[in-house]
C-alpha cells in the first residue's frame, strides 16, 4: 500500500513539474513575441525623443543621449496637425454615434421580429463581407462623385448611417439573439410598439457589444487612409493619416525623421488607451459570434 502511495505521488510531482516546464516555455515564448511586436513601437518613441542629428546618426541610436518633447511641441505649433486632428474627430464622432445606432436597429430587426424572406435578407447581407473593397471602391467612387460628395466628408460618414456594414450588423444581431425573447413578450403585453421595445428593453442590454463596436469604428476611422486619400483634395479638410503622409513626402529630410515620428506616436496613442481601457469589451465582442445564439 504503501509503494502505490509513493508511486501515486511520484507521479503527482512528475505531472506538476511537467506542468510547470511548460507553462515556462509558453511563458517564453509569449515574452519574445512581445518583444518582437513592441519593439516598432518603442522605436518609434525614442526616435521621436531624439534630435535631428541623432536621429541621423550612424551607427543607429536607440535612445537619446537628451530626450527632449521638442518634437511634439512642434507638430502642433508649426505644421497643421490640429487642424487634422479636429477633421478626423469630425468623421470618428459622427461614425461612432450613427454605426452603432443603424446597426442595431437592422440587427433588431433580424434577431427579434418576424417577416417574409427575412433569413434571405440576411444572408443576402452577409454575403456582401465577401466581396473585395476594391471591387466596389470604382462603382462608389463615380456614385458619390455624381452626388457632389467629392472634397467632402459625405462619403465617409452619410452611408454608416444604413448600418456600417455587415459585421456589425451580425455581431449586434448575435448578442440580440441571447437576450431572452420573455422580455419582448412582456413589453409587447404592455402595449410597447417594436421600436420601443428596441429603445427600452434590447438597447440597454446591449451596451457591451454596443461599446465594442463603438472602438472598432473609432480604430477603422481615425487610422483610415485610403477613403480621404480618395476624397479629400484640399489641405484644409486632410484627416489626420493624409496630414501625415504629406508632410512625411514634403519634409522627407532625415532632420525630420523625429517629428514625423512623433506624429506617428500621436496618432498612436489614442487607440492604445481605448484599447487598454476597453480590452474586456473587446475580447467579448470577438468571441460573441461563437458564443450567443
Amino acid at each position: 500500500m504503501e509503494n502505490v502511495s509513493a508511486v501515486l505521488a511520484q507521479s503527482k510531482r512528475k505531472k506538476l513539474r511537467n506542468k510547470i516546464i511548460t507553462h515556462s516555455l509558453w511563458y517564453v515564448l509569449y515574452a519574445a513575441l512581445a518583444v518582437v511586436l513592441l519593439f516598432p513601437v518603442a522605436f518609434m518613441v525614442t526616435k521621436s525623443l531624439m534630435t535631428g542629428t541623432e536621429a541621423a546618426s550612424l551607427p543607429v541610436k536607440f535612445w537619446p543621449d537628451n530626450p527632449t518633447l521638442e518634437n511634439y511641441r512642434r507638430i502642433f505649433t508649426e505644421g497643421n496637425y490640429m487642424r487634422y486632428t479636429a477633421n478626423t474627430l469630425i468623421i470618428v464622432v459622427f461614425n461612432m454615434i450613427a454605426i452603432p445606432l443603424s446597426a442595431s436597429v437592422v440587427a433588431y430587426g433580424f434577431a427579434k421580429t418576424k417577416f417574409a424572406g427575412k433569413n434571405v435578407l440576411f444572408v443576402a447581407m452577409l454575403s456582401t463581407i465577401m466581396l473585395p473593397s476594391m471591387v466596389v471602391q470604382i462603382p462608389q467612387f463615380a456614385m458619390f462623385s455624381s452626388f457632389g460628395w467629392i472634397n467632402t466628408y459625405f462619403p465617409m460618414t452619410i452611408p454608416n448611417l444604413f448600418g456600417g456594414g455587415a459585421m456589425n450588423v451580425f455581431l449586434l444581431r448575435q448578442f440580440m439573439r441571447g437576450i431572452p425573447n420573455e422580455l419582448d413578450n412582456a413589453a409587447k403585453i404592455d402595449g410597447a410598439n417594436a421600436f420601443q421595445r428596441y429603445l427600452i428593453i434590447t438597447l440597454p442590454l446591449c451596451v457591451p457589444i454596443l461599446i465594442y463596436v463603438m472602438i472598432t469604428v473609432f480604430n477603422t476611422y481615425w487610422s483610415d487612409f485610403f477613403g480621404p486619400l480618395m476624397y479629400l483634395k484640399t489641405e484644409a479638410k486632410y484627416t489626420l493619416a493624409i496630414g501625415i503622409f504629406r508632410d512625411s513626402i514634403q519634409n522627407s529630410s532625415v532632420q525630420n525623421v523625429p517629428v514625423r515620428m512623433a506624429a506617428g506616436v500621436f496618432m498612436t496613442l489614442f487607440p492604445a488607451v481605448l484599447f487598454f481601457i476597453f480590452q474586456k469589451q473587446l475580447i467579448e465582442g470577438v468571441t460573441v459570434g461563437s458564443i450567443k445564439g
